[in-house]
């Protein structure tokens, strides 16, 4: 709960014309009242208790008897506190039907219930801005079955389907809110260059090891984005224009593409995989462990340590610790890949081959 408390500290100030906050101003004024009717009827004369009795049946209209002397002052007293008195409690009852109808205190728990979800998440994505491209990022990996959290100070991110947080993603609070210090990705997709600048230099400053993805408008802007600790950087118009042009040279390549990565449709799948030090892999030949008659899955290429890539490998290519596999196959057969590259399985002797491993999230590499 110590980051839900620190995501309500870090909301802007809700108007006073919310519901919730009436009632709360209304409970006040009720307690303010119930002092002052208190404190005024001991300055009468009566006792503690009798004081507090003779406030609470005069607010409440009950209408018992006086308990004091019903000289002079003690009418015109009661007259005052039957008129503030009454209005308090007709307006404070007002306020909470009125809240209780429209789910407002259900709409508070659930807000309560999604800040203990985002409180647990670990190794989640953050996505900071929930425009148009926001939103389908959010969709696509909600679809793929990634924890995230969005992050939008509009008002249109509180009827979002994801955990999210109404705020401002360059608040360090905001960030904290999100956990930041827990997440394995963020991605800076706010309207603005600089703004989507500032947050990845705040966001690297606090986590050498985030992935960091961020969205550039301006082609000027990606190598600051890059200096400022960027891992990636993604121009949405540089991007569509290119895969308008390849739409219109290889259509059908585009398709299938699409199809293996975003339909589901086909058995086949594209996949990143990572090799684990101490791996079956691990300082190997493709061949030497017969990759592809082991598993079924087709290595693609392989991104090496220093970020290139090796496109078509042969069964010569040696493996290493810290490389990526981009690999198809199904699902079963990515699977038993990627178990092959966990440094956590048992080593198989050679020609075995291993049952298949669960579908698991990927992390990204640097």
């Amino acid at each position: 709960m110590k980051v839900a408390n620190r995501w309500r500290a870090s909301r802007p100030p809700e108007s006073v014309n919310d519901p919730w906050r009436r009632v709360q101003l209304g409970l006040g004024a009720l307690v303010l009242v119930l002092v002052v009717g208190t404190l005024g009827y001991l300055v009468l004369g009566l006792p503690l208790l009798d004081a507090l009795y003779q406030t609470v049946t005069t607010v409440s209209t009950v209408g018992f008897r006086e308990v004091g002397t019903a000289d002079t002052p003690f009418k015109i007293f009661t007259i005052l506190l039957i008129l503030t008195g009454v209005g308090v409690v007709l307006y404070t009852l007002t306020v909470l039907l009125e809240t209780l109808i429209e789910g407002r205190l259900t709409h508070r728990l659930w807000r309560r219930r999604m800040d203990r979800e985002i409180a647990r998440m670990h190794d989640h994505v953050i996505v900071c801005g929930y425009g148009r491209l926001g939103r389908t990022i959010a969709d696509h990996l909600a679809a793929a079955g990634r924890e995230l959290v969005v992050i939008e100070r509009a008002d249109h991110v509180l009827s979002s389907p994801y955990p999210h947080i109404h705020g401002d993603a360059n608040d360090d609070d905001v960030l904290e809110a999100a956990g930041i210090d827990r997440a394995g990705t963020l991605i800076a997709a706010l309207d603005g260059d600089s703004d989507n600048l500032y947050l990845t230099l705040s966001a690297r400053s606090r986590r050498r090891d985030l992935f960091i993805i961020a969205r550039a408008k301006l082609e000027s802007a990606e190598p600051k984005l890059r200096q400022a600790g960027a891992d990636r950087v993604v121009n949405p118009q540089l991007i569509g224009g290119t895969r308008i042009a390849a739409m219109t040279l290889q259509p059908h390549v585009l398709e299938f593409v699409d199809v293996v990565f975003h339909d589901g449709s086909l058995e086949f799948r594209l996949e990143e995989i990572p090799v684990g030090a101490g791996s079956v892999l691990e300082g190997r030949t493709i061949g030497e462990v017969a990759v592809r008659d082991r598993t079924g899955a087709m290595v693609l290429a392989i991104r090496r340590t220093d970020g290139t890539f090796l496109t078509n490998p042969t069964t010569d290519t040696a493996m290493a610790a810290g490389q990526v596999l981009i690999a198809i196959g199904t699902s079963e057969q990515l699977g038993a890949l990627a178990e092959l590259a966990d440094a956590r399985a048992t080593r198989a002797p050679r020609g075995a081959g291993p049952s298949a491993a669960p579908e698991r999230a990927v992390p990204p590499g640097r």
